[in-house]
């Protein structure tokens, strides 16, 4: 039989077994409750929370952060779709993939947003969850780059650039500078430096450019690699560029960060650039800093990219909200910046 003693301990170191199991059970559990939470996707609440019922909800997947123009063409978004104008704005940045904003598609989903608008980060891999959309009966608006889907009612409608046609621009520029410089009939070496692969950007531009390009025999493309958008990236790979054709007359760049990266990498090698110099630069989207660049001679053309979105957006959905038809497709309207025309555009840019 046991003494009072001996129980009394039982009880007491028994309670205390306990504690000290419950005691290293509860953080584990947490820190792996902490661990799961961090692999969901953030999603970020722009507007104030609100018991008005007369907002507009709408869940804006950005596909990342990846350069200046993506900033500016966010906060275009932003700026259109504020509590004073009638939205409640649920934003995510789905921070270059593909996963994440699919994720954010289903978050809004379930949310039962009223619009879901999203810039996609390549062209395929969505109708599964534009279907899900479509059934939900929720409208969808996408925003710079294209999708490849097999239904186009998958989603309500698009709003960006024509990358093909800005591709072709680039060309003919190139076409019209070696006449007037009268070096139509020399042998013109080219690199280019290309998006992330599979965006319409990239697609498009490359197209484009090819197509132009095509018309003339002497133009050689040495090389076409991807530096993904970005200006770390770009400078890494001319820098390789640099060392395997020092023959470069021509860089293609399809967007301005690259563009900046690879201007550094050439200032380190000691290679001149732009008008006075050895190699041609041509660039793609015309951000303020590549802008100046092009002022001073150091970029010698920049086909725009606009990124400002916000407003079409808005009124898309101000046309739905009314039950008035929308089109299908809107272009933004894009220009060419050279040194003779950039400065009456320069003081006015925004982004």
């Amino acid at each position: 039989m046991k003494t009072t003693s001996k129980i009394i301990k039982e009880i007491i170191f028994g309670h205390v077994g306990a504690c000290i199991v419950l005691l290293c059970i509860v953080p584990v559990f947490f820190t792996a409750y902490g661990l799961y939470r961090g692999f969901e996707i953030k999603v970020e609440q722009i507007s104030d929370p609100s018991d008005e019922e007369d907002l507009i909800v709408v869940g804006f997947s950005q596909l990342g952060s990846e350069s200046g123009w993506r900033s500016a063409h966010t906060a275009s978004i932003q700026q259109a779709l504020t509590k004073d104008a009638g939205y409640f704005l649920i934003f995510n940045n789905a921070r270059q993939m593909q996963d994440n904003q699919i994720k954010a598609i289903r978050s809004f989903i379930s949310q039962r947003v009223d619009y879901i608008v999203f810039a996609p980060v390549i062209e395929d891999g969505w109708d599964t969850v534009l279907l899900e959309a479509k059934n939900a009966k929720i409208p969808v608006i996408v925003t710079d780059r294209k999708v490849n889907v097999q239904d186009d009612s998958l989603y309500t409608a698009w709003i960006g650039m024509d990358a093909k046609e800005e591709g072709k621009k680039a060309g003919k520029w190139l076409e019209s500078y070696l006449e007037q410089e009268q070096r139509q009939t020399e042998e013109i070496n080219i690199v280019v430096l290309k998006g992330t692969v599979g965006s319409t950007a990239e697609i498009g531009r490359t197209k484009g450019f090819a197509e132009i390009a095509a018309r003339h025999r002497n133009w050689n493309i040495l090389e076409s690699v991807t530096a993904e958008f970005t200006a770390n990236k770009a400078k890494e790979v001319m820098r390789d560029m640099l060392r395997r054709y020092p023959e470069m007359d021509v860089l293609i760049s399809q967007n301005d960060d690259m563009t900046i990266g690879a201007i550094d990498a050439m200032q380190e090698a000691g290679i001149s650039f732009g008008e006075e110099g050895d190699i041609t630069i041509i660039s793609f989207d015309a951000t303020r800093d590549a802008l100046e660049l092009v002022k001073e001679g150091r970029i010698n053309v920049d086909v725009e990219c606009n990124p400002v979105q916000g407003t079409y957006v808005n009124e898309i959905i101000q046309k739905l909200e009314n039950g008035e038809s929308v089109q299908k497709y809107y272009v933004v309207e894009e220009k060419v910046f050279t040194k003779e025309n950039v400065a009456e555009f320069l003081k006015d840019r925004k982004y």
